[in-house]
């Protein structure tokens, strides 16, 4: 029993998984009593429990599973992390809870799915519900059912989508099962409360019998129904449409259909019958389609030539019966295919309407019919220009019922979608059609006029009833009152409305789209909420939905009032009437002196007269009765200017104060015009004139003012009206002016002869470019140039301004229905209107058939001059009207033309189209625009080019949005060209970004996108993932996950993984398109917010505050502008007050504001700054984050829109930035972002002062010893490097100083990337720039700032070389000479293959910076001070160029560039600094900084922002912590370190990682850089620590116990051991068997337990390396090993034993190996050691184990071998190729030789004791050596060798023969050899000088060097200085030259082709051979020709002479500072 209560003590996760049941009872109990207690929904706990959940619900046992289901429903229920778990759980639910026998359990498991749907899970509920009915059990289905239709009643069929369950419903009442189709049946009476009739259509297909009982249920639920409305209605009127109107659509019968294919049904022969003579055979034809178009839904195709076919029955048919059919197939079309019809409506209105002339009532019908299914697929806007165009027939029926058409039309527009623009057209045409004298035309008139009287309201409408007289008004208004819309709007009661539709039993969470469609509507209205126009529920209201808020008809007393001031439209008076009318409002007297012959008297009585003016009221005032009398002899003939000023003074008066008519207007504008010239009455004429253009609107004043002004001929009154005109316009805007009328007389004016004329007329031009823009200039092509020249000049001067806002025309106008005070409500895009204006010429009557039948012709060239001539009536007609006749089908037959010329001319041809036509090309965008497109996928580029210019001038026309609609783009996409891809979604992902929302049928694209990201070719791959992000910124990442659906799983798991790296780099939407701004207080807040009924005081209330919550704001679509032009108005207080604002701090510190932004950053809670230029919502969220941290009033001078401003800021930056430092590091974030908002102003004072403030900045910031987040370099250094390619001079060069003191506070290495990323620019000199600071920070810092690595910024740079700009080449060139400066001949491995011009420029200019005397590179003076200048100590040497051999050197080096291994990098830290230990003069002490203890457990936490004391270990380390890697990368920088217990302590770090399983693997990736670091101490203890004598030997051996400790760990980890590279083996084995090797190690106590260990770990070296690189490691070591003469012979055997063994392991490892590899690491070897050479070896060892190991792979892998010399270049050549074609024939006779043990053995035992002729062949070859020129050198150490091993040997008889000179040569190297290696020990070398160079220094005894500092002037041996070079090396940590080293890089090159590889120490030997001077070569005459050459020829001569002459110069300065 013990045993079974054990569970009692586990904690609560456990027991719910225990396996006995009660334990899980227990558990499930105590969750339960959590899960309740717990308030906080965000708190951890709950995640404890997520992978728990599952189980909770899905328990075997039934009691358990119970409490199992209440403990989830609670965990649903709160916590927030639940949603993570909606599909396992409800899959659970679904399959264990619903087929349980316990009503309870089922009962929980729908309340859980319920929980889920509340939560916002209903998509992943609804879909494993619809899962589990497929399901065989019938219980789990009817429960899926029955949760369903819960879900459907308590959260409606927003949340729940009907679409998926209509689905399934036929299936369902097909089961045998009763209960599942009884749950059908009610789910199904659900569905019918939410979409009525719409569920009919999908229901037709079930059987009769399972139908029968429906229609019962529906009556019931009719009934139940009718119950509720009259309950509902008693407060309102009877059930209205608009509460249909509302829902309907979301749930359409239409989208529940499937689409029917119907083109290829067609009879085949159709096209024939349809053309035949007989009238039943065209019948027969018609009734065929009828029967295909009655599908309720069609397939989208291409439907062009049937609608063709049925517009031609129906246009040309005689028999009107088949008139009427096709009508009716026409009807079925456009109801099948909905949208998808529009874009063949154009053609086929104009032909319907046209018919009506047909009077038999059946046909009327079915036209009718036709055209209102038509309309329904197309805009009124598309076919506007068709219908007005009929409007005009003379026919009568056609007339009136067009205006019938037109009505019906109306009742489906909203305020919004029938425009002033669109309105004012159609109502100019139903007035003349109410004067008609048809009385059936004047009432089809009347409906219409009365139509659009209660769409948009009287105040849209009365402006252009203006002229209508009272019975005609009276009868339109009547009209309006009888209309219905179709949007359920009854007289304004649709507020008291209640809705009938179900209300969801739950408020689905607040996120539920519904919701949100109340907030948007409601936000900004402060009247009764009307009822929304229908449109989609769910979505944010379009674009200038609300606009419809304000209910149809203006309400109240308004209305009359509006209706009083239009009245007065007056008649015109008598001369008597206004007598009296004035008489008795004026003094007796002021009449009768009016026309008195004194003038004074006159002056009386206009003073009297102005005075009555002032005083009358308004409503009395007789307006033209008194200007009548003003007017009156002598009128405006006045002589006196006393008086005729003040009778202008009283006409503005009159104007202002009274009910000013145009008919009292026209008595005075004729005498103003004539005064306005007037000098003395002008100003007062101009007043007056103002006054009336308010009274009675500007355009018609305007109008008058003009003709009446060019009808004089006084030149001052035409100037002087022409500047009045300019500043009204300023005054009033520029709406309603008629453009055309001004146009003629401003082109009158152009022409005037008196130059004030013309000049007032280009004013009057420039003002009216700030409103119309670019396009206005057409007008005046024609022009001559010197005048367009003057007018191009006055638009310049107005480019880039803002129209200013209205001041006039509003105020007294806005509260009556006038025209003005519409305009303020409602700003319609002013170009648009304008755009409306220019006068459109038509051009289809010269688009004729014959031109068409030329453009379609056969002959390439009649084509040609058909679309030339086409061209040609573009040109010349500049605007069109959008009919073009047959044209676009022509045009579209040209796109896809053979001649790729007349493809792209007819491209040209489009774009003109677009420019002409404007805005109304949309309708042409479906049937032209979709099929230039098409030309996207050309195979040419330059047609393609021209097709995305194409394109873009269509959109920019049109808008994205009838591009989007539809499936046509989506058909594109999916055609698999990868041109036609790679364009058309790179145009997406430039258009999508700037659009605010997108039509649905964007989702239609995405299953294509999907197919791109996967596509074959890489371009369009790139192009999907860029689109990826603004697509789904428009779906959501939802919508596009749910869209993978459809994919394979592997393309699914690709495709989700792209989504959520796409959701990172998600936009946010672009905020409201500001319009605000130009207008007046009226119409600030944006039109279509602005309830039409609201007086101006409500709408100036609804204009936005500043203050105003971002979020509301975004509501509300008000536009950042708007608000912007609020924010921007400084306070106007006192200046007193101002200075006392400005006292205190600018910055506010807010603690963690900084890192709270970062954060919001990085999870996309605010944009990311990152733009091509700053869009407004960039500055505004700025100045958001600003408010909170810089003083109020600084930040409105940041923010102010004059720059003068910003230069004041920027000051008060400067002043503060001492004083303030805490703020501004504090803020620097949010300081350095403005700064790059300035680098965008043009303004070059503002720049320069930024600059400025920029270099104070980093200057303080490095005081700090700040360093830069990532977040502050990343938004501002690129915008900086924008800078640097500004034109002028200083301020490049400030910016490059800017760049350089920012290395100080951000690493070199991680500014490069941005620098690199400057090198693309399109600026030349931006790229020129940036290529010399790379060269600056390679210069300063060396090669490892390269990133991301030396090769590939080095390949970067190179591809420069062959720049078009002279500059930019120049920088590149010097660049790389630079990186060759510092780096030496690794340069041109590094670079890769250039073109010959290119190598050869390149080769050129290091040549010739060869000459200069090369520096060693100098840190910036201001970086690091303590460094002096080198180079000029270097100049008192012998010096000769070493241009000579540079170019075989070069070549030699390309020929190496092959190699297959990257040259390994030596960390900054790790080398070593000449400069440094030269100039200190003190003892080296390694100084280390403090170091930081680690605890590794936090290697793997997520590490905190770092500490400042961090910052100051160590420079080269941003953002210490930041992450593990970091950290490891830091730790392994310490095992390098020269302080030994730094390195220990590293050490263990890195051991206590390696230990523990889980944690090694963080160390993958850093294996290179540990083994570096690694063998860089071992050369450390080996040259420095053993000989430091201070040192306790037990500390190194306990570092040697350390390193070699890691190391077994290391190389235990077989994956780890895997990533050690091959250069990286070969030092590590260098330095190993040196350290075997190492005499005084043996001589320690523990010293053989540290041989032992180096063994062992040599070993395990061996076994688990990556078994290619450590065989090629090994065979490269053992080259070097062979190559070095002075390299101990047991280096190179030990290298060979290692060998061995991997031979031995190569029967298991053999699989593994690249073979390929190895066989060109033999090649390599055999080439520098043919065999002849390896048979000179002192031992046989080397080509014995060669042969070994050749023989053993032949063995394994047979004739196969000789299928891996793949790398071998010309393997014709190799040795090795004949020696392994050797082997093989061998192999037959032979079967195995000895076993490789044997050949071990036999290995050691051989010795030297060759017979004696062998002997002498061998000392012959050593003499012969000696004897040539190249070899002397190694023949020398050869004989050497031998005389030691063989003391006995007599060497006598190959002296005697030669000559005295020849012996005493011999004798004297061989004793220079002795002293060498006796005097050197055995200390091995890695530094990269070999011993054969220093003794190519030092040829001969005899030879002196002058020595330089040694004050006696005595001569000195070179053995003195390579002594003293010892001392100086051991000092400096190097090692001292010796056995075991490989050659230096550069003495491999000068034995041509052979590739080594880079090891990781060549950063060293760069470091050297940067120090090199030319040397003299050819030393003292005293030697003969032979010998001189001996010195110079054998390796490479002077640059590595020039190293160890370096480093003696050295020896001998420090040797002279010391004394």
């Amino acid at each position: 029993m013990g045993d079974d209560s054990e569970w009692v003590k586990l904690p609560v996760d456990q027991k719910c998984e225990h396996k006995l049941w009660k334990a899980r009872l227990s558990g499930y109990e105590e969750a339960l009593k959590i899960f309740q207690k717990i308030k906080d929904e965000k708190s951890p706990e709950w995640s404890k429990f997520l992978g728990l959940i599952k189980k909770f619900v899905t328990d075997s046992n039934a009691v358990v599973q119970l409490k199992g289901l209440e403990a989830a429903l609670v965990y649903v229920e709160n916590a927030h992390v639940a949603g993570k778990t909606t599909g396992e759980v409800v899959s659970g639910v679904v399959s264990k809870v619903f087929n349980q026998p316990k009503a309870k359990a089922k009962e929980l498991g729908i309340e859980i799915c319920l929980m889920y749907i509340e939560i916002e899970k209903g998509e992943a509920v609804q879909e494993e519900l619809l899962k589990g009915l497929d399901n065989k059990n019938p219980k789990i289905i009817v429960a899926c059912i029955e949760t369903l239709r819960k879900a459907l009643s308590e959260f409606g069929s927003k949340i729940i989508l009907l679409k998926p369950i209509i689905k399934v419903l036929p299936k369902l009442f097909e089961s045998r099962e009763k209960a599942v189709r009884d749950e059908a049946k009610l789910i199904a009476v659900e569905i019918y409360r939410w979409i009525r009739d719409a569920l009919r259509p999908p229901l037709q297909s079930i059987n009769s019998v399972q139908t029968a009982p429906k229609p019962s249920r529906f009556r019931s639920q009719q009934e139940l129904e009718a119950k509720l409305e009259q309950q509902q209605s008693a407060g309102g009127d009877a059930e209205g449409g608009g509460d249909d109107g509302d829902e309907v659509p979301q749930i359409d019968a239409y989208e529940l259909l499937e689409a029917v294919e119907i083109l290829s049904k067609l009879p085949k022969d159709f096209y024939d019958k349809i053309e035949a003579k007989k009238w039943q055979e065209r019948k027969e034809a018609l009734e065929a389609v009828e029967v295909l178009v009655k599908n309720p839904k069609l397939e989208a195709g291409d439907y062009a030539d049937l609608v063709k076919a049925l517009k031609k029955v129906v246009g040309k048919d005689t028999n009107v019966m088949l008139v009427a059919l096709a009508a009716k197939c026409l009807t079925g079309l456009a109801v099948g295919l909905r949208k998808k019809f529009g874009q063949y409506a154009g053609h086929v209105v104009p032909t319907i309407l046209e018919k009506f002339k047909e009077k038999k009532p059946q046909v009327v019908q079915a036209l009718q019919e036709a055209i209102d299914a038509i309309f329904l697929t197309t805009t009124l806007q598309n076919i506007s220009e068709d219908v007005l165009a009929v409007m005009d027939n003379k026919n009568p029926t056609i007339k009136q019922q067009t205006s019938l058409f037109i009505a019906r039309s109306f009742r489906h527009c909203t305020a919004s979608t029938l425009p002033k623009s669109l309105l004012k057209p159609f109502c100019a045409a139903l007035l003349k059609h109410i004067n008609d004298s048809a009385p059936e035309v004047r009432d089809a008139a009347f409906e219409a006029l009365g139509t659009a009287l209660k769409v948009v309201g009287e105040k849209a409408v009365n402006p252009f009833l203006a002229d209508v007289d009272k019975l005609k008004l009276d009868k339109i208004k009547e009209c309006s009152e009888k209309v219905e819309l179709i949007h359920g709007k009854k007289a304004g009661l649709a507020a008291d409305k209640k809705e009938f539709k179900p209300v969801p039993g739950r408020a689905a969470a607040s996120g539920a789209t519904g919701d949100k469609d109340t907030k948007d509507i409601s936000a900004p209205k402060p009247g009764p909420l009307k009822k929304a126009p229908a449109t989609k529920p769910g979505g944010p209201p379009k674009k200038g939905k609300p606009a419809a808020l304000g209910g149809a008809g203006s309400t109240g007393t308004k209305n009359k009032k509006g209706l009083e001031t239009k009245e007065i439209v007056e008649p015109e008076l008598s001369i008597e009437v206004c007598e009296e009318k004035a008489s008795a409002v004026l003094p007796a007297t002021c009449i009768q002196l009016l026309d008195s012959s004194n003038w004074k008297e006159r002056l009386a009585c206009m003073e009297e007269f102005q005075k009555a003016v002032e005083l009358m009221d308004r409503t009395e005032m007789p307006c033209q009765a008194l200007v009548r009398m003003l007017a009156k002899k002598p009128g405006w003939k006045e002589t006196n200017f006393q008086v005729m000023q003040m009778k202008l003074h009283i006409v503005a008066l009159i104007a202002q104060k009274g009910n000013f008519s145009k008919t009292s207007a026209q008595i005075v504008l004729d005498g103003l015009v004539d005064k306005i010239g007037d000098v003395k009455c002008g100003n007062n004429a101009k007043e007056a004139m103002t006054a009336i253009a308010e009274a009675c609107m500007l355009p018609w004043t305007a109008e008058q003012v003009m003709s009446m002004a060019f009808l004089q001929k006084n030149p001052k009154n035409q100037s002087e009206t022409l500047n009045w005109l300019s500043n009204a316009i300023k005054e009033f805007g520029f709406s309603g002016l008629n453009v055309k009328a001004f146009i003629s007389n401003v082109k009158t004016a152009l022409a005037a002869t008196n130059p004030a004329v013309r000049t007032s007329a280009i004013t009057l031009l420039g003002v009216m470019y700030l409103y119309v823009g670019p396009s206005l200039r057409m007008f005046f092509e024609d022009e001559k140039p010197a005048l367009l020249s003057q007018i191009d000049a006055e638009f310049e001067k107005m480019q880039g301004q803002n129209p200013p806002a209205p001041t006039r025309g509003i105020s007294k106008h806005s509260t009556s229905g006038t025209d003005e005070g519409e305009d303020g409500d409602e700003p319609d895009d002013g170009g648009n209107d304008v755009v409306d204006l220019l006068p459109r010429t038509e051009i289809s009557d010269k688009i004729t058939s014959e031109l068409v039948s030329k453009i379609g012709d056969k002959n390439w060239k009649i084509r040609k001059e058909g679309l030339d001539e086409v061209a040609g009536i573009i040109n010349e007609a500049k605007f069109i009207q959008p009919n073009i006749g047959e044209l676009p089908t022509a045009l579209k037959g040209r796109l896809n033309d053979s001649n790729k010329i007349l493809v792209q001319q007819t491209l040209n041809i489009l774009q003109q189209l677009a420019v002409a036509m404007g805005p109304n090309i949309k309708q042409h965008v479906k049937n032209l625009g979709i099929s230039i497109i098409t030309v996207l996928g050309d195979s040419k580029n330059n047609v393609r080019a021209a097709a995305l210019a194409t394109v873009n001038a269509w959109a920019e026309q049109t808008g994205m949005k009838e591009w989007l609609e539809g499936e046509d783009l989506s058909e594109e996409l999916k055609k698999e060209n990868p041109f036609l891809r790679q364009e058309l979604l790179g145009w997406l992902a430039e258009k999508l970004p700037t659009l605010r929302s997108t039509p649905t049928d964007l989702i239609l694209c995405v299953p294509h996108l999907y197919s791109c990201l996967e596509d074959r070719n890489g371009d369009v791959r790139k192009k999907a993932q860029d689109a990826l992000p603004f697509f789904m910124m428009h779906l959501g990442y939802e919508k596009m996950a749910k869209a993978t659906g459809k994919l394979k799983p592997t393309s699914k798991d690709q495709v989700l993984a792209m989504l959520e790296k796409a959701k990172a780099n998600m936009p946010a939407k672009p905020a409201a398109p500001a319009k605000a701004t130009s207008k007046s207080v009226g119409g600030s807040a944006p039109a279509k917010f602005q309830p039409a009924s609201a007086p101006v005081e409500d709408s100036v209330s609804g204009t936005v505050e500043p203050k105003l919550d971002p979020k509301k704001a975004k509501a509300l679509g008000v536009s950042s502008k708007a608000k912007t032009a609020q924010g921007k108005k400084v306070p106007s207080k006192t200046s007193l007050k101002e200075d006392e604002d400005k006292s205190g701090p600018i910055f506010i510190v807010v603690p963690n504001g900084k890192e709270q932004r970062m954060k919001d950053e990085k999870g996309l809670k605010v944009l990311k700054w990152n733009f091509t230029t700053p869009r407004d919502e960039y500055i505004e969220q700025l100045k958001t984050q600003m408010s909170s941290c810089v003083a109020k009033w600084l930040q409105d001078e940041m923010f102010h829109s004059d720059f003068q401003h910003h230069n004041k800021a920027l000051a008060v930056m400067v002043d503060h930035l001492e004083s303030e430092k805490e703020g501004v590091i504090g803020c620097l974030d949010l300081i350095l972002k403005w700064l790059t908002l300035r680098f965008f102003d043009t303004n070059t004072s503002v720049l320069m002062k930024a600059l400025e403030y920029l270099k104070l900045l980093f200057t303080l910031l490095s005081e700090e010893e700040y360093h830069l987040t990532e977040n502050e370099a990343s938004s501002f250094i690129p915008y900086l490097i924008l800078k640097v390619g500004e034109p002028k001079d200083v301020i490049r060069k400030d910016v490059r100083a800017i760049l350089n003191r920012m290395c100080l506070v951000y690493p070199a290495s991680k500014m490069f990337p941005f620098i690199m990323e400057g090198t693309k620019s399109k600026n030349s000199k931006q790229r020129a720039e940036c290529l010399e600071e790379l060269g600056c920070l390679v210069e300063s810092y060396g090669m490892n700032v390269c990133q991301p690595t030396p090769g590939k910024a080095l390949k970067e740079i190179a591809i420069h070389i062959g720049d078009r700009d002279n500059a930019v080449r120049n920088a590149a060139l010097n660049t790389i000479v630079t990186v060759y400066n510092v780096h030496g001949d690794q340069v041109f491995k590094l670079i890769g293959t250039l073109s010959e011009k290119d190598m050869s420029m390149l080769e050129e200019r290091i040549k010739r910076s060869a000459k200069r005397p090369s520096a060693a590179p100098v840190k910036q003076v201001e970086e690091r001070p303590q460094r002096t200048q080198s180079a000029s100590s270097n100049t008192n040497m012998l010096r000769k160029g070493p241009a000579e051999d540079m170019s075989s050197r070069l070549n030699q080096a390309r020929s190496m560039s092959g190699h297959p291994e990257a040259a390994q990098m030596v960390r900054r830290e790790f080398q070593l600094d000449l400069d440094e230990i030269e100039n200190d003069n003190g003892t080296v002490r390694c100084e280390m900084p403090e170091l930081v203890q680690h605890k590794l457990d936090d290697i793997f936490e997520p590490v905190l922002i770092p500490e400042p004391k961090i910052r100051a270990v160590s420079p080269h380390f941003d953002d210490m912590h930041s992450n593990t890697a970091s950290t490891i990368n830091f730790i392994i920088s310490q095992v390098a370190s020269g302080d030994i217990n730094t390195s220990i302590q590293a050490l263990t770090q890195i051991d206590e990682v390696l230990r523990q399983e889980d944690k090694a693997e963080a160390m993958s990736g850093h294996i290179d850089q540990f083994l570096i670091a690694t063998f860089m101490q071992l050369r450390l203890i080996y040259n420095t620590h053993m000989a430091d004598e201070k040192l306790e030997k037990d500390e190194i051996i306990k570092l040697y116990s350390c390193i070699i400790g890691n190391m077994i760990s290391l190389f235990q980890i077989e994956s780890l051991a895997r990533e050690a590279s091959t250069g990286v083996l070969k030092d590590l084995m260098h330095g190993l068997i040196t350290l075997m090797l190492d005499s005084r190690i043996e001589d320690l106590e523990e010293g053989q337990q540290v041989i032992r260990s180096v063994n062992l770990l040599v070993v395990k070296v061996l076994e688990k390396s990556d078994q290619t690189n450590i065989l090629s490691a090994l065979l490269v070591l053992l080259q070097d090993s062979l190559l070095a003469t002075a390299s101990s012979p047991k280096f190179s055997e030990l290298v060979m034993k290692c060998l061995w063994r991997m031979v031995r392991l190569l029967p298991d490892t053999i699989n593994s190996i690249n073979l390929d590899r190895i066989l060109l690491d033999i090649h390599i070897f055999m080439k520098v050691f043919p065999k002849e050479k390896l048979k000179q070896c002192k031992s046989e060892f080397p080509i014995r184990t060669l042969k070994t190991l050749l023989h053993t792979l032949c063995k394994l892998k047979g004739p196969k071998i000789l299928d891996h010399l793949t790398m071998i270049d010309n393997k014709n050549e190799s040795e090795l190729e004949a020696h392994l074609c050797r082997m093989m024939k061998h192999s037959m006779d032979q079967t195995g030789s000895k076993s490789d043990k044997e050949t071990e053995k036999g290995a050691s035992r051989i010795d030297e004791k060759s017979s004696k002729a062998k002997v002498n062949d061998f000392l012959a070859e050593i003499f012969k050596k000696i004897g040539s020129k190249e070899n002397t050198k190694e023949g020398l150490a050869e004989l050497y060798e031998y005389k030691k091993k063989y003391s006995d040997a007599d060497i006598e008889p190959f002296l005697k023969n030669s000559s005295q000179f020849f012996q005493s040569y011999v004798e004297r190297g061989l004793r220079v050899i002795e002293m060498e290696r006796e005097g050197k020990g055995r200390i091995p070398i890695s530094t990269g000088i070999s011993p054969q160079m220093e003794v190519t220094c030092v040829p001969t005894p005899t030879s002196t060097v002058s020595s330089i500092g040694n004050t006696n002037g005595e001569e000195v041996g070179p053995s003195v200085y390579l002594e003293r070079l010892k001392i100086l090396r051991q000092r400096c940590g190097l090692d001292n030259t010796k056995q075991d080293d490989r050659p230096p890089l550069t003495s491999l090159l000068s034995k041509p082709a052979v590739p080594t590889v880079a090891s990781s120490t060549d950063m060293l030997h760069s470091k050297l051979s940067q120090l090199r001077e030319s040397r003299e070569q050819h030393q003292h005459s005293d030697l003969d020709s032979n010998q001189t050459h001996s010195s110079g020829t054998m390796t490479t001569s002077s640059s590595s002479t020039a190293n160890i002459d370096d480093l003696k110069k050295r020896l001998e300065r420090i040797k002279s500072s010391r004394k």
